[in-house]
């Protein structure tokens, strides 16, 4: 098996992660494939990989059963204390309300007597309703929704197929969420970044909702593929000077929602180890379960090309501990020795960890699959070492590479 794209050649660690790599303990099942929205950014239906066209609109009944098994099979054969399990889409509500009600008992059937489960669900937020909640209460589902800003900025991006913006309905959907009878459930709002809109004034916007989380997202792009207004000049660095707006009013500030990506970058600092795409080199021990039971890679990786995210391997006949024989799973499991040599020598790069696997990607013969920084590098270089400074005393060890 090639393994040039993703691991160095010079490098033995991804050999000692084969011998022993580290169970699967995060699952994403995908149990609707298709979405009500349209968002014009969306890496499932917007870029390079089509497979959804090919797949079913809904997870069969028995694609869930054979998930079930081979989730439980795997954490059986390795003694998993906990997992933690994410329906997700295309818009997993989709499903409607029968469905997701017997796909959420299916898996405390096949799981909680095996582990602690954790249930979560991803959803854009326009669907949610008392009958939605009282399912997701029911088998203590937590919520995340999808909100990029205020009124107009969410509608920028985020419409229906109509050309309608969502945010009206969205807005309606948290408001039911945030009632004192299912605010438990709320885990917070994911947020994809537009360096058009006003940094300080999205942020408070998504914290108007008093969400106990926000996941600020960098667009999905690559070196072949660059996101917007990531040009080839590293001196600019739009997202960095975003981000850092909204660093300078959340840093310290009393009752603040968790910013997800500052605070994984400040527990790296502190020698912390976070289970985070985005930056750090905690082993990924995430696998993905399309809508017609594949396991695959993480779903971002559709960004880059097609069929990226395979592997090969159905649930309903090959058992999860083969996708970590995989090379990408195995660099993914491999640390520091896995990344590119800018990245080895970078003196951020222990905090960085390379940023997003999905963004290092370059096509082509000289393009070195995965293994290159991020196309964000500029931007995260900033922004980490903004970071550095302002928490200070307590990472005294550290060069603090700049000025920010």
């Amino acid at each position: 098996m090639n393994t040039s794209r993703y691991l160095p050649t010079e490098s033995g660690a991804g050999n000692d992660r084969l011998r022993k790599p580290l169970p699967f303990n995060e699952f994403i099942l995908k149990i609707h494939s298709r979405c009500n929205l349209a968002c014009d950014y969306c890496y499932m239906y917007e870029m390079a990989d089509q497979s959804w066209r090919a797949q079913p609109g809904t997870m069969s009944v028995e694609t869930v059963e054979s998930t079930c098994r081979s989730i439980s099979e795997h954490i059986a054969t390795h003694a998993i204390p906990a997992v933690g399990v994410v329906l997700h889409g295309g818009e997993p509500l989709l499903v409607g309300h029968r469905t997701l009600n017997a796909i959420a008992m299916k898996l405390h059937e096949h799981l909680a007597p095996l582990a602690e489960v954790r249930l979560g669900i991803q959803t854009n937020g326009v669907l949610l309703d008392e009958e939605f909640l009282r399912i997701l209460r029911r088998w203590h589902i937590k919520i995340g929704v999808s909100v990029d800003g205020r009124a107009a900025d969410h509608d920028r991006h985020r419409k229906y197929r109509n050309g309608k913006g969502s945010y009206v309905d969205v807005e309606s959907g948290l408001e039911i969420l945030r009632r004192p009878e299912h605010r438990s459930l709320f885990s917070g709002i994911l947020s994809v970044i537009d360096v058009a809109h006003d940094p300080v004034g999205t942020y408070l916007s998504l914290a108007s909702f008093d969400p106990p989380a926000i996941d600020f997202l960098l667009p999905h792009g690559n070196w072949s593929g660059p996101p917007p207004a990531r040009g080839d000049d590293p001196q600019l660095t739009p997202y960095a000077d975003w981000l850092i707006s909204v660093f300078d009013v959340w840093y310290g500030a009393e009752g603040a929602p968790r910013i997800r990506l500052f605070a994984d970058i400040i527990e790296t600092m502190l020698g912390g180890e976070v289970a985070s795409e985005t930056v750090g080199l905690a082993p990924v021990r995430l696998a993905v379960v399309e809508t017609n039971g594949s396991i695959e890679q993480v779903d971002a990786l559709k960004s880059t090309f097609p069929g990226a995210t395979e592997l090969g391997l159905r649930a309903r006949r090959d058992p999860l501990s083969e996708a970590l024989r995989h090379p990408a799973i195995v660099a993914r499991q491999t640390g520091v020795d896995a990344l590119s040599p800018v990245c080895r020598k970078c003196p951020i790069g222990l905090v960085c960890g390379g940023g997003q696997y999905t963004h290092r990607f370059k096509e082509g013969s000289g393009g070195s699959g995965f293994l290159n920084p991020s196309v964000y590098c500029p931007d995260l270089l900033k922004l980490i070492s903004h970071i550095l400074r302002h928490v200070g005393s307590e990472l005294s060890p550290w060069v603090v590479p700049g000025d920010s």
